[in-house]
């Protein structure tokens, strides 16, 4: 994956990260409303926050690699 792919995937996990957190504070706010779906919205929270971590990853050593 090119640097220009890895940062376009970061972006976007950027985003999707930005709306799950969100999602995790509304439900958070609404409790004991919907406390059933807490551990949805923590599980698909966590899923994308570890993605993001991974691609922030891959862009960092792609970097690197280029600096070489």
């Amino acid at each position: 994956m090119s640097i220009e792919e890895l940062q376009a995937r970061v972006k976007k996990l950027s985003m999707r990260s930005t709306t799950a957190k969100m999602n995790l504070h509304d439900l958070s706010e609404e409790l004991p409303t919907d406390w059933e779906k807490i551990p949805d919205v923590a599980q698909e929270t966590f899923e994308v926050f570890r993605e993001l971590a991974d691609a922030r990853k891959a862009l960092k050593a792609a970097r690197k690699a280029e600096e070489v």
